[in-house]
């Protein structure tokens, strides 16, 4: 797959006001300051297209990019949406936008019907977060197609990520009797790219929409 364009069309307060849901859609989210800004703009190759921050809660609402991806063998156009989702976890910001914020992402992850996958970003560099955990195992009771990320692969050596990598799979593995997809990414050295491309060209392919 190889990306035609990435624009911004609309950030939304709720998933009432998102745009209408007649393009296959895939979502990000992770704990804050994981690196999902840098990601995006790395699997869509532009720098500029999401807004990367230091501080963490920067992205404050559902942001929609509307990606045109050419099909290398048959050289077929899709149009689909790549969405931003505010980070889950810690944030400078009051106890009552948290919980705002907290209803929003789920209504989205529930509601949205033309939602195909939810990568799931976690920073490569540490241990298994309950948190983390426990966001996964949500989805797992809302049956949510997802796919877990493991960022900034870049800030370790290979082996270190591989361990963390490990690490986290097992702890996974007490709920889950089959682990889901998962990718190793860095937004410095566009590892993960390729492959996450491909797996969002395999389900533009195979899954179902009207």
């Amino acid at each position: 797959m190889n990306i035609k364009s990435a624009t911004y069309v609309i950030s939304s307060p709720s998933v009432e006001q998102c745009p209408s849901p007649e393009k296959r859609e895939y979502a990000f989210i992770g704990r804050s300051n994981v690196g999902k800004s840098s990601l995006i703009n790395m699997i869509c190759n532009n720098t500029k297209l999401a807004k990367t921050s230091a501080s963490p809660g920067k992205t404050q609402m559902i942001n929609h990019f509307l990606i045109e991806s050419i099909d290398e063998p048959t050289h077929k156009v899709h149009d689909w949406y790549l969405v931003d989702l505010p980070g889950y976890g810690y944030a400078k910001v009051a106890l009552g936008k948290r919980k705002q914020w907290i209803k929003m992402i789920e209504n989205y992850i529930r509601k949205r019907e033309n939602l195909v996958n939810l990568f799931v970003l976690i920073d490569s560099r540490h241990t298994p977060q309950e948190i983390d955990i426990s966001f996964i195992n949500q989805l797992g009771e809302w049956k949510i197609p997802f796919a877990i990320v493991f960022t900034k692969a870049d800030k370790s050596t290979q082996k270190e990520v591989a361990a963390s990598v490990k690490a986290f799979l097992y702890a996974l593995g007490a709920d889950w009797a089959e682990l889901p997809p998962y990718f190793v990414s860095s937004a410095v050295k566009y590892r993960g790219r390729k492959e996450i491309l491909s797996f969002i060209d395999e389900a533009n392919k195979s899954v179902e929409f009207k």
